[in-house]
């Protein structure tokens, strides 16, 4: 039995439970890979590469490879997609596949690259993570998926969850974060003061039992943007966010946390 796998397709829904009927916890993007832990009937338990999250996916849904193929593939810069929403080809097959912007691209050259033996084709523009973060830059990316749905577990612009839009965006910058937003609070250098955000940052905001349920990406001086019903952006301040449309505080800030060095 191979012990890691690519996800050869748009996306794969990761699953609570060996079922399709169970609820979608995560989704992994075209180019993911990850580790097989365990195996139940035709479901796999697989530990995503990017944030080691947990969850069962379809045996059918997912390329096989072996550990080599498996370490050079992560051995590789990460290349993605610039557009939101591109194609890419299958040469052998002779098909075209949907891809979302944080899709992996990785040993891309001169529009091709070959993973676990399939030959891929991609015609459109690239993007390698910047060796400097730029914060403008990132939160520019994050903007790409404004009016997205949201959709729990989602990560793509067909439908996103908080934690997804935070930890899509900066993946594509470089930044490997956890997928929940409660594990994704536990990264980072915690700021005293509401005062001292800037662009870039997240912030996290907690139910009424105190657990942090929600995040998003500071953007412009007193806005968010964020996932909830939808991307959208949103004014900010030290009580939390503030939804002109609503006229009303919809969520609680609980506290602000700097992931960009410098």
């Amino acid at each position: 039995m191979e012990h890691y796998g690519f996800c050869n397709l748009s996306v794969i829904p990761v699953r609570a439970e060996a079922s399709d009927r169970s609820e979608m916890v995560n989704q992994l993007l075209f180019g993911e890979t990850f580790g097989i832990v365990d195996s139940f009937k035709s479901w796999k338990v697989v530990s995503g590469t990017l944030d080691n999250y947990q969850g069962f996916i379809d045996e059918k849904q997912f390329l096989p490879l072996d550990e080599a193929e498996y370490a050079r593939l992560n051995s590789l810069p990460a290349i993605f997609p610039q557009d939101l929403v591109s194609k890419v080809f299958d040469e052998k097959a002779g098909t075209a596949m949907i891809i979302f912007t944080g899709s992996n691209l990785a040993g891309i050259e001169n529009g091709k690259f070959v993973i676990g033996g399939r030959n891929y084709r991609f015609d459109g523009e690239t993007f390698a993570p910047p060796k400097i973060i730029n914060a403008g830059m990132l939160v520019d990316t994050a903007k790409l998926f404004l009016n997205s749905p949201y959709f729990w577990g989602g990560r793509s612009p067909s439908g996103i969850d908080c934690s997804g839009l935070v930890q899509v965006a900066y993946k594509i910058h470089g930044i490997p974060l956890n997928r929940d937003a409660s594990y994704q609070a536990q990264q980072g250098e915690t700021l005293n003061l509401f005062s001292e955000a800037e662009k870039g940052d997240l912030a996290f905001f907690d139910n009424e039992d105190g657990i942090i349920t929600h995040v998003g990406i500071i953007a412009d001086e007193g806005k968010i943007i964020h996932s909830s019903g939808q991307v959208r952006i949103d004014r900010i301040d030290h009580h939390g966010i503030y939804n002109d449309s609503l006229q009303k505080y919809t969520h609680k800030l609980r506290l602000v946390k700097r992931v960009i060095d410098g």
